[in-house]
């Protein structure tokens, strides 16, 4: 969502937390073109994605019947909800970060 909204605050926030957590770098940094390298992503992680994607585009795709269904069959109703509150609040975020001018913390 961030790499979408152009938001490097959180960028920079979200990839540390992902480093520490262990995720491998090769993972972090293919994030942004997933769907090309889908077989470093879990059934459920490029699930997350495809509707994190969706529902950030809303004015695009208006989470389309085919998404939802998708995700669902993943996530089950519960879940979906809650990952779909979690993009809707990351989106926010974004929007704040990016009106804000709000700076990442990396250094040159």
């Amino acid at each position: 969502m961030s790499q979408i909204n152009g938001c490097a605050h959180c960028i920079d926030i979200h990839t540390r937390d992902l480093l520490a957590e262990g995720m491998s770098v090769e993972k972090v940094v293919l994030v942004p073109v997933w769907y090309e390298a889908q077989y470093l992503f879990s059934e459920q992680e490029r699930a997350a994605l495809a509707w994190s994607e969706e529902v950030t585009r809303v004015s695009e795709t208006h989470a389309s019947d085919d998404a939802y269904a998708a995700a669902l069959a993943v996530f089950g109703e519960k879940d979906l909800v809650d990952l779909t509150l979690t993009v809707a609040a990351m989106n926010a975020i974004n929007r704040m970060g990016v009106s804000f001018r709000m700076k990442p913390r990396a250094k040159a």
